[in-house]
């Protein structure tokens, strides 16, 4: 199908909302892993191997023609809960929209309570719903049609590769803000104190899934999850770390799936390098309500509109 025709078709379509929760995955694999890879002598065989996985949904080859031509990308990412005998949600989603020539980057997080209609469900229900109903392809068809937009990539990492990405470069340091005990996301009772604190994989866990202690609610969960990945990125980055690459890159392929190649991987890391000199983070604003007794997040067309133009803006 072309680029055009399924431009018109997403007009057709219905246009409720959706909602966010952890910003996870493109900065983590990219800002970290793609850099790992690049210096592995492995890693091709990784990348292409364990973690390479297309979707039906996404026109690879179109993706590929745009990434090597330094055009603007529009990428899904995936944050997904995996547990024993459960399909799976995802909760983080977001859309990463790079734009190479004007050296900018728009993170825009998606809540993830939000009612919209899952495509090729014909239901209305919470986006992250989309991925246990029908998983990656859902999860991307929903987005596509919701936003009016063409997703060129997508990044999935299960959200277990966060506490084991974590130990893999050492543990981390934060800046913690609000001071808690943990109920159990962690360990019931540990102590999450004010003021800059060291991390190990399961303590981060616990930090970044920690919600209804916080006054701000996501809104306060998402400043701390971008706090982890920006601590990941600053210590997977280091020198410091190039003897830790093997763990690294052992993580992404046990819990990162993306639609790209190592070659995609290695464009998209040099032709884009430049892109988070202007980095603006969004996430969509609505309202909470009950709808049967079940809590939804309610964004109104005129925030979709906004962001689907935030999206598009070149320049």
């Amino acid at each position: 199908m072309s680029e055009q025709k399924r431009s018109n078709n997403k007009y057709k379509r219905k246009r409720p909302w959706i909602k966010y929760s952890l910003v996870l995955i493109l900065i983590l694999a990219i800002g970290v892993g793609a850099y790992a890879l690049l210096l592995y002598n492995d890693a091709k065989d990784t990348v292409n191997e364990k973690i390479h996985q297309k979707v039906p949904s996404i026109d690879h080859e179109l993706g590929k023609k745009k990434i090597k031509g330094e055009e603007p990308l529009n990428i899904l990412l995936l944050g997904v809960d995996k547990r024993a005998g459960d399909s799976g949600r995802s909760d983080a989603l977001m859309v990463l929209s790079l734009d190479p020539k004007n050296n900018k980057m728009k993170l825009i997080s998606i809540p993830r309570d939000t009612r919209t209609t899952i495509v090729g469900k014909g239901l209305e229900d919470k986006i992250n719903h989309a991925y246990a109903f029908g998983g990656t392809d859902m999860s991307i068809a929903t987005v596509e049609s919701l936003l009016n937009i063409n997703l060129d990539y997508y990044v999935q990492m299960n959200m277990e590769g966060l506490t084991e990405m974590v130990d893999a470069v050492g543990g981390i340091t934060v800046d913690n803000q609000l001071e808690w005990y943990d109920t159990g996301y962690y360990e019931k009772g540990y102590h999450y104190a004010k003021g800059e604190i060291s991390l190990d994989g399961p303590e981060a866990m616990g930090y970044v899934r920690m919600r209804y202690k916080d006054p701000n609610g996501d809104f306060g969960r998402t400043k701390r999850q971008r706090q982890v990945i920006e601590a990941i990125i600053d210590k997977g980055s280091s020198i410091a770390s190039v003897n830790k690459i093997d763990n690294m890159i052992d993580v992404l392929g046990k819990n990162m799936a993306t639609n790209m190649d190592f070659a995609d991987m290695k464009d998209l890391l040099f032709n884009y390098k430049n892109v988070r000199k202007n980095t603006v983070s969004y996430m969509m604003k609505g309202s909470g309500t009950e709808i049967d007794g079940v809590y939804y997040y309610l964004i109104p067309d005129e925030e979709i509109a906004k962001v689907h133009e935030m999206i598009n803006e070149v320049g």
